[in-house]
């Protein structure tokens, strides 16, 4: 049976290397539900372990924000912060710091994910028409997303699972992560800038694809904005659980009598739900085995300790980028008991995202958006960004957190 599912896992994790499996149409959502359903199947796990495997206040948590986020979506308000920037009487490189800014903050609440989706396409054609040069917005939007959901518990998956598992402290996240962010982000826009001199400007490009920008309800985005804010200052003086708060407000932004439920429902990430779910069955099974204390064992004996910080720095960068960061938190968590663990491993997995595209979800979506109209960020323009970026915010958090430890 340990053999089992020792294969079963591997291939999992192939998966999430690969971003699917050979020879058949799955993306990695369904390479870990077709890993979970087989533990299940062969009694690795039994019905009631694999749902008690399911860690469900970080589920509700994610669940509850991305309501949140739809009713920002539904309510125009990302189609009108974009429109708003394009419009501001500002050089080149200036609005290119604005973007910077604005993107990092919207991320660190909304979730960096959704905020690239809303914006990236509207971002195109708002380049086009000042005739400015997409890509180095497209690259800003892409990177500081990733750095600004470093902010806080909330700004990204694997961050919203860290802070409900190890049961962090908002606040005391807050202040931890917001000196390494805050330079990161000065350290990306200086570097895109620098990059960028002399060639901001693009010809006008024929608009065929322009985005359709949702109109913008203002009572929508404020009942949005009220109950984000509302939950943010809850998190922060409030004793009660995280996850009850987030569902309460995602059940009152649900009671609208203008946007309909289903609409709501329908811009949920059913697909990261079911993901997440999924990896917390398979690490559940494979965790039961005692394969990972054998593996941590022998770690341990060539040098390599993870309860020790600079491991554990080393380890959740190259896992992060070489399985996502979402599957990597789940394999690390277990051996993370220093009490600035949780904060290595939340912006470590997350600044490590931003290395290459297929680091980070965000990445991916933005790179999607220019594609569909015509511009072409690759592997390697993505990398003269990303790269030094990466670097960069590791250097400033490595540093930071030495001073810390």
């Amino acid at each position: 049976m340990a053999t089992t599912i020792l294969i079963i896992f591997l291939i999992v994790y192939l998966g999430m290397i690969l971003g699917g499996l050979p020879f058949l149409r799955l993306d990695r959502t369904g390479v870990a539900l077709l890993g979970a359903i087989a533990l299940i199947s062969i009694n690795a796990l039994t019905l009631e372990q694999a749902v008690a495997s399911i860690h469900l206040p970080t589920m509700a948590l994610l669940f509850a924000f991305m309501v949140v986020s739809a009713q920002m979506r539904l309510g125009g308000f990302y189609d009108w912060v974009t429109q708003k920037l394009a419009g501001l009487a500002l050089s080149p490189a200036s609005l290119l710091g604005v973007l910077t800014g604005v993107s990092a903050a919207l991320s660190a609440v909304f979730s960096n994910d959704i905020v690239c989706l809303a914006m990236a396409p509207l971002l195109v054609d708002a380049c086009r028409q000042r005739q400015l040069a997409p890509v180095p917005y497209l690259l800003a939007l892409a990177c500081a997303s990733n750095i600004g959901s470093a902010a806080t518990l909330i700004g990204n998956p694997q961050n919203m699972l860290i802070g409900q598992t190890m049961r962090l402290s908002f606040d005391g996240y807050f202040l931890d992560a917001i000196l390494p962010v805050a330079l990161g982000l000065a350290a990306c826009w200086v570097l895109i800038a620098w990059q960028t001199k002399g060639r901001w400007k693009e010809s006008a490009a024929a608009a065929e694809s322009q985005a359709r920008a949702v109109p913008f309800d203002a009572w929508q985005t404020t009942k949005g904005l009220l109950i984000a804010g509302a939950l943010l200052v809850a998190f922060l003086v409030a004793p009660w659980p995280r996850e009850h708060m987030a569902l309460i407000g995602a059940g009152i932004l649900l009671m609208s009598r203008q946007l309909r439920s289903q609409n709501m429902l329908g811009l949920v990430d059913w697909e990261l739900l079911v993901l997440f779910m999924s990896l917390f069955v398979v690490n559940a099974a494979f965790q039961s085995t005692g394969f990972t204390d054998h593996a941590i064992t022998w770690l341990a004996s060539l040098g390599v300790r993870l309860d020790q910080p600079g491991a554990l720095f080393a380890a959740t960068f190259v896992l992060s980028n070489l399985v996502s960061n979402v599957p990597a938190v789940m394999l690390l968590m277990p051996v993370v008991h220093h009490p600035l663990g949780g904060v290595m491993l939340a912006l470590v997995s997350t600044l490590a995202g931003n290395l290459l595209i297929v680091g980070s979800i965000a990445n991916i979506i933005v790179v999607d958006a220019a594609a569909r109209r015509g511009i072409v960020i690759d592997w390697r323009r993505h990398a003269r960004v990303g790269v030094p970026v990466t670097l960069m915010t590791l250097a400033v958090s490595g540093v930071y957190l030495a001073l810390r430890f």
